[in-house]
Parts: C-alpha cells; structure tokens; sequence
C-alpha cells in the first residue's frame, strides 16, 4: 500500500537507525510491527490481570514433567 505521510525527518532518521532496516520503508515496517506486537502483548496483559490462569486441583509440577518427558 503507498502512503503519503508528514513524518518529521528526524523520527524517520530515528526509527532508521533504531530499526536497522535498509531504506524507510523496511524501517517503517519493522516499527510498526514491533509497536503492534508491544500493544498485544499489553492487552494480554490487562486479560490476564482481570482474569488470572488457574491451574486445575491436583495439579503438580512433578507430574507435568513426567507427561511431558513420556
């Protein structure tokens, strides 16, 4: 998708650097991922803190890895 965008040379130099990528638009993906994946993880986060991961009665550590080593 081609997009024009008012982006201060200075973040693009920025984000170049940061990025490593090989021209703007390499640098501007790997950003932009990178920023979608953070806000995932973020909203993760927040569904775990509401809703905490329990593990099942009986549950051990022992016998976890003995299934898993079967």
């Amino acid at each position: 998708m081609k997009v024009t965008a008012l982006i201060p040379e200075e973040l693009i130099s920025e984000v170049k650097e940061l990025t490593q990528g090989k021209n703007i638009t390499e640098s501007l993906i790997k950003a932009l991922s990178e920023w979608v994946a953070t806000q995932k993880v973020k909203e993760l986060n927040l569904h775990v803190a509401e809703k905490p991961l329990e593990f099942k009665k009986g549950f051990d550590a022992e016998s976890a890895r003995e299934t898993n080593r079967t």
